[in-house]
C-alpha cells in the first residue's frame, strides 16, 4: 500500500496507541468520501483489528484499515497539525479535486476531540 505518515503524525499516533492500548494495540482509521477535501475520518485505538480490517504497518505503526479506507488512502500523506486554531490529523491527497470553495486545499482534517474509546 502506498501511504505516507509524516514524523509528526507518527509521533501522535504512536502516543495514542501507547496510552490507549499498549504495545500490541493498533490505530483503527476509518476514512470515507465526503467534505470539501474529499475525505472524512474517524479513529480509535483497538486491541486487535475488527473483522474485515487489514493490518498495515507504516513507519513502525500498526494501522487497522477497513477495505474502503485502504482504497481511499492509496497515495495519501497523513500529517498531524497543531496550531493555535487547529489540532488534528490531516490527509493530503494529491488525487483530490478542488471543490471550488476558498478553503479547499486537498486536505481533510479530523479534530483530536473526535477520538472515541470503545
Amino acid at each position: 500500500m502506498n501511504l505516507t505518515i509524516t514524523p509528526s503524525a507518527e509521533k501522535f499516533i504512536g502516543r495514542m496507541v501507547r496510552f490507549g492500548g499498549g504495545e500490541s494495540a493498533g490505530f483503527r482509521l476509518c476514512v470515507t468520501a465526503g467534505g470539501c477535501s474529499g475525505l472524512a475520518s474517524e479513529f480509535t485505538v483497538e486491541a486487535e483489528p475488527k473483522a474485515g480490517d487489514s493490518v498495515v504497518n507504516v513507519g513502525g505503526i500498526k494501522l487497522f484499515l477497513p477495505a474502503e479506507s485502504r482504497l481511499l488512502l492509496e497515495g495519501v500523506t497523513i500529517d498531524f497539525i497543531d496550531t493555535p486554531t487547529k489540532t488534528g490529523l490531516s490527509f493530503i491527497d494529491p488525487k483530490a479535486a478542488p471543490c471550488g470553495c476558498s478553503s479547499s486545499s486537498g486536505v481533510a482534517s479530523v479534530d483530536i476531540a473526535s477520538i472515541a474509546r470503545n
